[in-house]
């Protein structure tokens, strides 16, 4: 029988009484570990994997559990046992539970600036104490609503790139000739690259995406492909809590890689549910004000929005084929369950998970009204650089591109910027530079009304209270009919839109 922390016995070296029985003293969070195999054969509802997920995300792990990786980086690297302290804000493990982070306004939502992360500092050793940015780049948390969608939006824009990449290298092989392919899907533009009929590729005019072609959804760099790969990472690298597919016997040769005496601490299941909780939490909405004047403003303001060119990058609408959430991912890394070790577990994200609910299309797809082309843009110029602060290049990325930021929740997920040092949607505005400068010099030459306007808009687009049952709702959280208030207030909205030019220069004396 091994002894382990503070003299206890872990459920596996006992061997005596499950740890469900152990109703006196410490001991662990978790209970019990989530069976794949049971999750796997539809023995359990969804609604069951979906609050075992929600158990996971909201516990706060102890050292019983696993928590704290002694011998192991935030990245995964083997370092010196007990090198390293068992918290530390910088490197990591720095927090106890998903919900420490991702809690604003509700579990699963954003952070405040206290709970930045600075990436990369974990994979340093010996650790850093430093906040400087010469170690790490620091982010702020985002929400994690709409996430099932976003995920599913990634891969079939992926499998359509990657198609037209396909065909068009049988075409060079058919004519014996280069040829050119233009990648475009869901009417978003990712450049263009030349297939060889020798086999090979030019990427060279490839644009806000990897070579490989496949659209990496998550963390600001966009960087990260799935859902379960984002889960894998950040348990280990916040929690010091690792993954048996990843950190398991049939990869390191060991049951307790970190060497903190607890063997296997999350499955294969426990990332599963993990994975389908945060895919189907609530999806973002609008909240329309009660007030007259406030809601001609927001009105007014979504169609200034699109006017100034905000839209081109902030799209507000994109279209999914399909209706389903399937994990795992395809794309799925190594190190990160995929289609080869797992069989797919689905669920509908118009009809099953939490509320408010992604609405279904007419064609049998869904829409997702995210604000996002889900591609990597460079909003720094000469003269403004308040978004090219970083200085550790992430997986390959420069350190001037970031994914399209998500507005569908931006009215209650403040602060902004990738740093949150942002108080305001006026100064995040004010920072777009670069590929955005066009639509921030647009933006500043209207009149204040206009801006007000703007803002009204985009401060009615957050995320909605867990259960609320429509997407779009007014300030009692009613739903309402948006067509019916748009006519309604028609006229009105009519005659300020008059007033605003259809393209408005900048304004070059206001800097």
């Amino acid at each position: 029988m091994r002894k382990t922390m503070l003299g206890k016995c872990v459920l596996w070296s006992c061997g005596l009484v499950p740890m469900a029985a152990l109703a006196l003293g410490d001991g662990p969070v978790l209970q019990r570990h989530v069976d794949q195999a049971a999750a796997e054969s539809g023995a359990e509802t969804f609604d069951a994997l979906f609050a075992q997920g929600h158990e996971l995300f909201m516990a706060k792990f102890n050292q019983y559990d696993g928590q704290g990786r002694p011998a192991t980086t935030g990245g995964g690297a083997p370092r010196v046992a007990g090198s390293a302290p068992l918290f530390l804000r910088t490197s990591g493990p720095d927090s106890n539970s998903c919900a420490g982070c991702h809690n604003d306004p509700f579990v699963g939502g954003a952070g405040d600036v206290v709970a930045n992360v600075f990436v990369l500092a974990q994979t340093l050793d010996p650790v850093t104490e430093s906040v400087s940015g010469r170690f790490s780049n620091e982010r702020n948390t985002l929400g994690m609503q709409g996430s099932g969608a976003i995920e599913m939006l990634a891969r079939e824009m992926s499998v359509e790139l990657r198609n037209q990449r396909a065909a068009g290298m049988q075409q060079a092989r058919a004519s014996g000739q280069p040829v050119r392919v233009n990648l475009s899907t869901k009417g978003v533009s990712f450049g263009a690259l030349v297939a060889h009929p020798g086999g090979h590729y030019d990427n060279t005019e490839v644009q806000g995406i990897d070579a490989d072609l496949v659209l990496k959804p998550f963390h600001q760099k966009g960087v990260v492909v799935s859902l379960r790969e984002f889960s894998v990472n950040a348990m280990n690298h916040h929690h010091g809590m690792q993954a048996v597919e990843r950190f398991g016997m049939a990869r390191t040769g060991s049951a307790d890689f970190d060497q903190d005496d607890v063997a296997d601490e999350l499955s294969v299941g426990d990332i599963t549910v993990v994975t389908l909780y945060q895919a189907a939490l609530g999806v973002p909405g609008q909240v329309l004000p009660s007030d007259t004047e406030t809601l001609v403003s927001t009105l007014v303001g979504e169609r200034v929005f699109e006017r100034v060119g905000c839209a081109d990058c902030h799209v507000p609408l994109l279209a999914l084929q399909g209706r389903e959430f399937v994990e795992p991912n395809p794309f799925n890394p190594s190190g990160t369950a995929g289609v080869a070790e797992l069989r797919n577990i689905r669920f509908d994200l118009t009809t099953q998970g939490q509320l408010p609910r992604l609405e279904p299309a007419a064609d049998g797809g869904a829409l997702v009204r995210a604000y996002t082309d889900l591609k990597r843009h460079n909003l720094c110029d000469e003269e403004i650089r308040h978004l090219c602060n970083e200085q550790l290049v992430q997986a390959g990325v420069a350190t001037e591109l970031f994914v399209t930021r998500k507005l569908w929740d931006v009215g209650n997920s403040a602060p902004y910027g990738h740093k949150g040092d942002l108080t305001t949607l006026t100064e995040a505005i004010d920072v777009h530079g670069g590929e955005a400068r066009y639509s921030r010099d647009a933006y500043f030459a209207l009149d204040q009304r206009g801006r007000d306007a703007v803002i009204d808009f985009m401060k009615s687009l957050q995320m909605l209270p867990p259960g609320t049952p429509d997407l779009i709702v007014d300030s009692t959280l009613q739903g309402v009919q948006k067509t019916a208030l748009q006519q309604r207030h028609k006229l009105a909205v009519q005659h300020a839109l008059a007033e605003v030019p259809e393209r408005p220069l900048h304004d070059k004396g206001r800097r």
